[in-house]
């Protein structure tokens, strides 16, 4: 199996010749770090897509892509309204509506797990403000069109690994102690918003345990709305309490197999 970071929370899977993306969203600005050359015409095969949430730093660019790929899109009812309103094929979308929904096809499965969006805290939001300042009207159609709707984490059994991918990190302690029924030998982890964030992340290492974990969303993908996050302080948490867990950290559109 061969994983790609795509930047932000987004994701490309090889297993075999089957290839699929999780909330692939590749448009940037010019000030985005690190700076992603493939745009979202450059996407041109991919069976499913499957979708955390609905905001635009997820989903913007599957309405291209879907077109361009034929690929089903795997996503909350909101965002299936939502690609819907962008003219995407109405038999390509598959509304997740029930907690625990699985999906089988050839060479994987996917699992489709009820989660919350994280918490923005004060601070995080006051230096976003302080930011963007006047340029804020601009900015607002990317909140305003993009409704987060029902998150969704993604477990993917390829090969012989269990797969857990979380677009935010709003998990309750009662989510995380389901999820951890099954050992988790690849964790994807997102680290955008609160300040707290690295202390977020070690609480989901507590309760899934998992073998390895890939960071993502710590990138700074659209710039004055987003910032790099700090993520030394949690692999080095890592390193001392959980001496049985490896953290890749991945580079930009670099392929990992494992």
């Amino acid at each position: 199996m061969k994983l790609k970071w795509l930047g932000t929370a987004g994701f490309e899977f090889k297993t075999g010749n089957h290839v699929f993306l999780v909330d692939p969203y590749l448009s940037r600005n010019q000030k985005s770090c690190p700076k992603q050359d493939i745009t979202p015409s450059d996407i041109k095969k991919a069976s499913q897509i499957f979708i955390s949430h609905g905001h635009f730093d997820h989903i913007r660019d599957v309405p291209q892509i879907a077109l361009q790929t034929n690929a089903n899109i795997y996503c909350s009812s909101v965002a299936a309204e939502f690609l819907k309103n962008q003219q995407v094929n109405t038999q390509q979308i598959k509304s997740v509506i029930t907690d625990k929904k699985t999906f089988h096809f050839q060479n994987y499965t996917a699992q489709a797990f009820f989660s919350k969006h994280v918490k923005f805290d004060k601070k995080l939001v006051i230096s976003t403000l302080l930011k963007i300042n006047i340029s804020l009207f601009k900015y607002l159609p990317l909140f305003q069109r993009f409704p987060c709707g029902q998150v969704l984490s993604w477990r993917f059994y390829i090969e012989d690994k269990i797969i857990q991918f979380f677009g935010s990190a709003g998990s309750s302690s009662k989510e995380l102690k389901k999820i951890g029924r099954k050992p988790i030998d690849i964790l994807l982890l997102p680290f955008q918003g609160p300040s707290d964030i690295c202390q977020i992340g070690l609480n989901y290492v507590k309760y899934l345990n998992p073998k390895i974990i890939v960071p993502h969303h710590h990138d700074d993908f659209f710039p004055p709305i987003s910032k790099t996050m700090d993520i030394i302080p949690f692999v080095e948490k890592i390193k001392k309490e959980f001496q049985n867990t490896t953290v890749i950290i991945p580079k930009i559109n670099e392929s990992l197999s494992f």
